[in-house]
């Protein structure tokens, strides 16, 4: 509706400044045209909106001018208030800011949307946490938020999967990314980028030096181009099993990131098939938790692997006739 545009036009131009006009229209999916031709209706309106033409010229407002939008539908009244579920302003140290704002939004509600905008902060939770995840090592974000807002570079004591001692990296940062339950800090190292589980950031230390970004780019785009690679990354070994139809529930929860297609039900069969995906062969010993409820059908190499798996294990608990009260 040409309605919201205006609003949205107004509401940008409040938060930004002075905004080129492609850009107002690449943000709204308009034309730069019909941009224009919204400008001129705000115009009509009272509101005093003007264009600067040329290289570095764009719309905006006259200096000081401010106005109070309480013109909020009931579905993006409810959109706010579902935030203060989310978790990740707690991290950020936000609690108390949140709150604050939501109340004044509340206040600012036409009086038809209160009632559902409070509702909906008492019957919606969104908890990112994944199940049987595990207790998480806490997370202290100070030091990476700083470097985030005041354009600083960091070095950092950080420990890789699988590795016991940190390495030292001075790093670029991007900004931060809450994927799952998880903060990320998303850098440049060496002008290459790179993601940081905060969690095992052993230290961080603000430097003087102002950070070195490469031109033009955006968190938005290195966060994409980190996911893709991996979420995309090249599979080593695929694997074809068949689990227990009483198992399959907690099956799907455990093995969720292995699995690259939802499970064949094949009916009324006791059996499922599902097929997995693992970075290393040896990684399917993971299925040993599934004890003889899943059964692997391919590739042989991964049979043999959960068998040398499974030997080590009676290894390592002996003799099962033996006398447990034996010293």
């Amino acid at each position: 509706m040409k309605s919201d545009r205006l609003l949205s036009i107004l509401l940008l131009l409040q938060t930004r400044g002075r905004v080129p006009a492609p850009e107002l229209a690449d943000r709204l999916e308009v034309s730069v045209r019909t941009i224009y031709r919204d400008v001129e209706a705000l115009s009509a309106a009272g509101v005093p909106v003007y264009t600067e033409r040329g290289r570095h010229g764009g719309i905006e407002l006259l200096p000081g001018f401010r106005t109070d939008v309480t013109g909020l539908t009931a579905d993006e009244s409810r959109a706010l208030f579902v935030l203060a579920a989310q978790g990740a302003h707690a991290a950020l140290g936000l609690d108390a800011a949140l709150g604050s704002a939501l109340r004044k939004v509340m206040a600012a509600l036409p009086a038809p949307h209160r009632p559902a905008a409070e509702v909906t902060s008492r019957r919606v939770i969104v908890d990112a946490t994944r199940w049987m995840s595990g207790p998480r090592q806490s997370v202290d974000l100070d030091v990476l938020q700083d470097a985030v807002f005041s354009d600083r570079r960091l070095r950092l004591r950080y420990r890789h999967s699988g590795e016991r001692e940190p390495r030292t990296y001075t790093v670029d940062p991007y900004g931060l990314v809450a994927k799952a339950g998880v903060w990320y800090l998303v850098a440049d190292r060496r002008g290459r980028p790179r993601l940081f589980r905060a969690d095992r950031v052993h230290s961080a230390r603000l430097l003087d030096d102002p950070v070195r970004r490469r031109p033009g780019v955006e968190l938005a785009d290195v966060w994409e181009k980190l996911r893709r690679q991996v979420e995309e990354r090249e599979k080593e070994v695929e694997v074809t099993v068949r689990v227990r139809r009483e198992l399959l529930d907690m099956f799907r929860r455990m093995a969720a990131a292995q699995l690259t297609a939802a499970p064949e039900d094949g009916g009324d069969s006791a059996w499922v098939t599902a097929r997995l995906a693992y970075p290393t062969l040896r990684a399917v010993r993971q299925l040993l938790a599934f004890s003889d409820r899943v059964e692997v059908l391919d590739p042989p190499e991964a049979r043999a692997e959960l068998l040398a798996g499974a030997r080590s294990v009676a290894a390592l608990y002996g003799n099962g006739d033996a006398d447990p009260a034996a010293g």
